[in-house]
């Protein structure tokens, strides 16, 4: 479901400007997702703030930090108030946990098949995430799992939960 006003437990999808932000579209665009227009995501918590991946680490903000931005909010369709609940409380345990480039080289790693050793349990771990890893992880926490194609766990990434929610809303 696509939303105008967000909900605790929402994912919001939103671009990133600058070099940072070209970046994260190579990396994706590594992934095999294109240049797509959403290169972060965050999961809406309730009172107004929001968690979401950065380079010291997971943190937790005002939502109001991309009011200068186009966002776009996305959620699986009848979502009850009490998964929500659990969304936010799931992610919120992921603060402090350190954002990795690295997962972007992993993932396109996979992509590509290289044979890499311990490559399964490096995009699986919780010790680094991407943005959309931790949005990925802290609804399979609570119990919703957003992907049914057989990836592995913690392989997705901004482009990959506009694609999916997006589907899901028409």
């Amino acid at each position: 479901m696509i939303r105008t006003s967000p909900q605790p437990g929402d994912i919001g999808l939103t671009n990133i400007t600058g070099s940072v932000g070209r970046l994260i579209q190579f990396g994706q665009w590594l992934n095999g997702d294109g240049f797509g227009a959403y290169q972060h995501a965050f999961i809406v918590l309730p009172g107004g703030l929001l968690i979401e991946a950065m380079p010291g680490g997971a943190k937790v903000r005002p939502l109001s930090t991309y009011d200068d931005r186009d966002v776009l909010y996305v959620s699986p369709a009848g979502l009850t108030d009490a998964q929500r609940e659990a969304i936010s409380d799931c992610a919120l345990k992921y603060r402090g946990v350190p954002y990795s480039t690295l997962d972007y080289l992993a993932l396109a790693s996979h992509r590509f098949h290289l044979p890499v050793p311990g490559l399964r349990k490096w995009i699986d771990t919780e010790r680094s995430m991407i943005c959309s890893q931790l949005c990925d992880r802290a609804y399979l926490d609570a119990g919703v799992h957003l992907f049914d194609d057989g990836r592995w766990s913690g392989y997705v990434t901004p482009m990959d939960l506009y694609n999916l929610l997006g589907k899901l809303a028409r």
